[in-house]
C-alpha cells in the first residue's frame, strides 16, 4: 500500500469511465489517493477502478446518472461512509451533441445540460454539503476553453460549460464570503483525445473530431491533480486554450467570422463515408471505455505551457534574477 504522504486522502470524480476522468482517477491513484469513480456504466466503471487498486489503493466504483441530484447526493454519503472524509470533488461528467442548432431538438438540448451543467452544479451542492461543516475541501470543476469562446456546432456544450463558469465565480465569492476554507478551482481544457468524438451524439455528414493541435488526456489529469493541490482560481492548460481565452476578450467579432469560416471542417473527420455509430446521449455505450480516443498519432502528451502556469513563481524568480545579472553586467561595462 502507498503511505500517506499527502493531504489528499480521498478523491471522487465524476465521468470516471473514460477519458480524462479516468486518467484522473489513476493520476490522483499514483499519488497515494483512495477514488470514487461515478459514471453510469457499471462495467466500465469496474473496470477503471480496477486499474485503480492495482496502484494500490482503495477505489469505489457508484454507477450514477450526474443529471439526477438524488442520486448524486446519494453517491457522496456512500463515499463518506465507505471511504472516508472527501478531501477532493472533480466534477468532470459532461455529454455533447455535435450539430448545427437548426438540428437539434430541445430534448437534446436539455439532456447536454442537465449533465455539462446542472450535474457540475449538483456535484457542487453534494459535496459542499461534507466539505462545509469540515471547513475542508477542494472541488474542481472540469472546464473548457469553450467556457470563454463558443464555436459553432457545440452551442449545447458551450452554453453549459459558459454556465458552469458564471456559476463557479458566483459561488466563490459566496465562500469568500463566509470565510470558507472550501477552495473552487476551474481547469479550462485544450481539445484533448478522448472517447467522446466515437460516440457523441452526432448531426453532422461525417464523425466529429477535436480541433488540432490536440492533447492527450494525461495532460488534463495532471492539471487536475496540480489544481486540487494548489489555491490557484483558474488554471488555462495548454496554449491552444491560452490563445482562444485571451484572442476573445479583445477580438471576439473577428473570431466569431474565422470559427464560422473554419470551424465546420475542423470539427470533422474526412472519410468517404461514416461507419455507423452508437451515440452515448441517452445511455452509455458498451466497448469504448478507454482513456484515450481515436487521436493517438496526433496527439501530444506533455504542454510547456501547462508547465510554465504550474511554476509561475520559479519562472518569475528566474527571470528576476536573470534581469539583475544583465543590469550588473550592463552597469559594469
Amino acid at each position: 500500500m502507498h503511505h500517506r504522504k499527502h493531504a489528499i486522502q480521498t478523491v471522487v470524480i465524476t465521468g470516471a469511465s473514460a477519458g480524462v476522468g479516468r486518467a484522473t482517477a489513476l493520476e490522483f491513484a499514483r499519488q497515494g489517493a483512495d477514488i470514487a469513480l461515478l459514471a453510469r456504466d457499471a462495467d466500465a466503471l469496474e473496470s477503471a477502478a480496477q486499474e485503480v487498486r492495482e496502484l494500490g489503493v482503495r477505489a469505489l466504483p457508484i454507477p450514477v446518472d450526474v443529471g439526477d441530484a438524488k442520486a448524486v447526493h446519494r453517491a457522496a454519503e456512500q463515499v463518506e461512509e465507505e471511504l472516508g472524509p472527501m478531501d477532493v470533488w472533480v466534477n468532470n461528467a459532461m455529454l455533447t451533441v455535435f450539430s448545427p442548432l437548426s438540428k437539434l431538438t430541445p430534448e437534446e438540448y436539455a439532456r447536454v445540460t442537465e449533465v455539462t451543467y446542472l450535474g457540475q452544479v449538483y456535484g457542487t451542492m453534494a459535496a459542499l454539503r461534507h466539505m462545509r461543516p469540515r471547513d475542508h475541501g477542494t472541488i474542481v470543476q472540469v472546464g473548457s476553453a469553450l467556457a470563454y469562446r463558443s464555436i459553432p456546432l457545440q452551442s449545447a456544450y458551450c452554453g453549459a460549460k459558459h454556465g458552469v463558469r458564471g456559476f463557479t465565480d458566483s459561488l466563490r465569492s459566496e465562500l469568500m464570503h463566509d470565510r470558507s476554507r472550501v477552495h473552487v478551482t476551474m481547469v479550462q481544457m485544450p481539445a484533448l483525445n478522448t472517447p467522446q468524438f466515437d460516440w457523441a451524439e452526432c448531426h453532422m455528414p461525417y464523425a466529429p473530431q477535436p480541433v488540432p493541435p490536440i492533447f492527450q488526456p494525461e495532460v488534463a489529469a495532471r492539471a487536475i491533480v496540480w489544481a486540487a493541490r494548489h489555491r490557484r482560481r483558474e488554471l488555462y492548460v495548454g496554449m491552444p486554450a491560452i490563445k482562444a481565452i485571451i484572442a476573445n476578450k479583445f477580438f471576439p467579432g473577428l473570431l466569431d467570422r474565422y470559427l464560422a469560416r473554419t470551424n465546420y471542417s475542423a470539427q470533422q473527420r474526412k472519410p468517404l463515408s461514416s461507419p455507423p455509430r452508437m451515440s452515448n446521449l441517452w445511455r452509455p455505450v458498451p466497448g469504448l471505455h478507454s482513456t484515450h480516443g481515436s487521436f493517438d498519432e496526433r496527439a501530444q502528451g506533455c504542454s510547456p505551457a501547462l508547465w510554465g502556469a504550474t511554476h509561475r513563481t520559479a519562472l518569475v524568480g528566474a527571470g528576476l534574477a536573470l534581469g539583475g545579472l544583465l543590469w550588473a553586467t550592463l552597469k559594469k561595462r
